[in-house]
């Protein structure tokens, strides 16, 4: 299972932030709810491309010693199953769809001028997907602001409260994926697991 990192500031500092097990150590555990604290189990790399960065970074591990189940502690600029970083989506989305720019020059936007097109696209489509349920969460948090339509009102709403904000909300409380989640994962963000067909 995947948290987040409540930890916010450059990759250097994130790096640096992350060497002591004790400093972000969950006092209990996320999955099972057992009272006491996980115990460090290492980190994974994952990559991450930001305006400034595309490369591999470590993404702290805990183990709970009652269900015997791994917690990440995934960085707040970051999201699930996706290699660019939300302040890189976010700009995109934001000269693409709001300021009506073409992909190419919303890829330019993003620091991004050799992004393939079909990303952009498919960041867009799940965007698009994805809007009248962010705006419906988000409601929760602030008033839901005129607009056009629910992709307009999503990146409007999204721009007020702050994009990595919104991110931390959505995916803290709501278990929600600010893109929606992959075909492959159920919405609460696990692996999908159907029990075995019985012998005839």
């Amino acid at each position: 299972m995947q948290i987040l990192h409540p930890f916010a500031g450059s990759l250097e500092q994130y790096a640096e932030a992350i060497c002591d097990p004790d400093r972000y150590r969950p006092d209990h555990c996320p999955q099972c709810q057992a009272p006491q604290p996980l115990v460090g189990h290492g980190f994974y790399s994952r990559t991450l491309v930001d305006r400034a960065f595309d490369g591999a970074i470590r993404v702290r591990r805990y183990l709970c010693r009652s269900c015997r189940r791994t917690v990440s502690l995934l960085p707040e600029f970051a999201l699930p199953y996706l290699r660019f970083s939300v302040p890189v989506i976010a700009v995109f989305l934001i000269a693409r769809l709001l300021e009506g720019r073409t992909l190419a020059g919303a890829a330019l936007a993003a620091a991004q001028p050799r992004m393939p097109f079909q990303r952009g696209q498919f960041w867009v489509r799940r965007f698009q997907k994805q809007a009248s349920r962010l705006c419906a969460a988000l409601a929760a948090t602030m008033t839901p602001m005129p607009a056009t339509d629910f992709v307009v009102r999503a990146l409007l709403m999204l721009q007020a409260l702050g994009w990595i904000a919104a991110h931390r909300f959505l995916f803290s409380e709501l278990r929600m994926h600010l893109l929606g989640w992959p075909r492959f994962l159920t919405p609460c963000g696990r692996p999908t697991a159907l029990p075995s067909a019985p012998p005839p």
